[in-house]
């Protein structure tokens, strides 16, 4: 049978083409390694702390001081300037020195001891979505914090006990419970699920260099043979894409096993289930490349069409904007990728604990994708044998 010569000779010649050329190895060895390090070490202090804030303390009393002692004790803020006027803090917001101020009115502490209502003021910079969600929050609890402490006390004075006065100010308790990700880790979340888009970039860009090479440097003769047949052209396909499968599901694995348990983090859903479906999806990034090579019989159109699909992924995957409000033409496009649907497996295992059968159908569609994909470039690699005049294109 001719597929396992063929899938053996492809190996050989891979694996001494990968040994003469450090740079192309490097692609799938260090470069992708070095990568998933620098997200690794982006958001490994899991959660943003000390966000710069200024203050405008206009009433400089002692209880505009203490509620400035509450946001500096509070972990997400840190105040670092004070600012005369409302022009001066704007100007230091746009020129992204603290991403928010805290405006204290003049009249703060009279107000509140005539027993009406003070106000503070937060100007926030709302391009930066996370640094502002997390200020208004911290500002929140601390104002209430503040706030709380004043009407407890007024009550004690009027007679009311403490039970008496909580039961009055919180008659309706409001119960949040957070079923996943409650520690709000964005090492986690967010790190935990680029890592898997970087590592589709540069799985199908492999898959496309691979391939468009050998159309290129008008090499698909020696590889494949004058009239290769169908077990032949598999087998010879399979070992090429073998080496950089091995390397990239080589530094997923540790990634994602140094993200879980390297970190302390044990999820409750299968960490294993996780790693196969990562090495289906890297599969099915190869043979995209592989197969916009063939398509296409051009190296520079595979790697164009690489980063088409791949470097929108992540936009697309439902991590950052829920799939669900996307216009149809966005959700289609998005259903279409693979990296969505891996994704999915992803957080339904680590950070929701679902049951692995209810995963099993994005896996599937993934693994079939592969299949199908390496399908198709068989019949086209045997029709691109049989026409050396259409190598060579860059």
């Amino acid at each position: 049978m001719a597929f396992v010569p063929a899938l053996i000779a492809s190996l050989r010649r891979e694996a001494a083409w990968l040994r003469a050329n450090p740079w192309d190895l490097a692609m799938i060895s260090w470069v992708p390694l070095l990568a998933v390090a620098m997200l690794w070490w982006t958001f490994s202090a899991g959660l943003p702390t000390r966000l710069p804030i200024g203050v405008m303390d206009q009433d400089r009393s002692a209880l505009s001081r203490q509620l400035l002692r509450f946001l500096d004790a509070t972990p997400g803020l840190q105040p670092v300037q004070s600012y005369a006027s409302t022009a001066e803090a704007t100007q230091a917001l746009r020129r992204g020195e603290v991403y928010g101020v805290v405006s204290i009115a003049p009249d703060f502490a009279k107000t509140l001891k005539q027993g009406q209502a003070a106000q503070v003021t937060l100007l926030h910079n709302a391009q930066f979505g996370l640094h502002s969600s997390l200020i208004q929050r911290d500002v929140r609890t601390a104002v209430a914090t503040l706030s709380a402490g004043l009407e407890l006390t007024a009550r004690h004075k009027r007679g009311e006990s403490a039970l008496a006065a909580q039961v009055a100010m919180e008659p309706i308790k409001t119960r949040l419970v957070t079923l996943f990700n409650p520690a709000l880790n964005y090492e986690q979340y967010l790190a935990a699920a680029l890592i898997p888009a970087v590592l589709h970039i540069l799985a199908m860009t492999a898959g496309a260099w691979t391939l468009g090479r050998e159309l290129r440097d008008r090499s698909l003769g020696d590889w494949l043979g004058p009239l290769p047949g169908w077990s032949h052209t598999t087998g010879a396909l399979l070992g090429k894409l073998f080496w950089p499968l091995l390397a990239l599901g080589t530094v997923a694995t540790l990634a994602m096993l140094g993200l879980t348990w390297g970190r302390g983090w044990h999820p409750q859903g299968s960490v294993a289930w996780v790693l196969l479906a990562l090495w289906v999806f890297l599969a099915s990034s190869l043979a995209m490349g592989a197969f916009a090579a063939c398509a296409s019989r051009s190296l520079r159109m595979a790697l164009s069409a690489t980063g088409f699909i791949t470097a929108p992924a992540f936009a697309f995957g439902g991590v950052g904007f829920p799939l669900q409000s996307m216009p149809v033409l966005a959700r289609g496009w998005a259903e279409l990728l693979p990296y969505t649907h891996y994704v999915r497996l992803q957080m339904e295992q680590l950070q929701m604990a679902a049951p692995w059968s209810n995963s099993a159908l994005a896996l599937m569609v993934i693994a079939l994708a592969a299949i199908l994909l390496i399908v198709l470039c068989v019949p086209l690699l045997m029709r691109t044998a049989k026409q050396p005049a259409s190598w060579g294109g860059r």
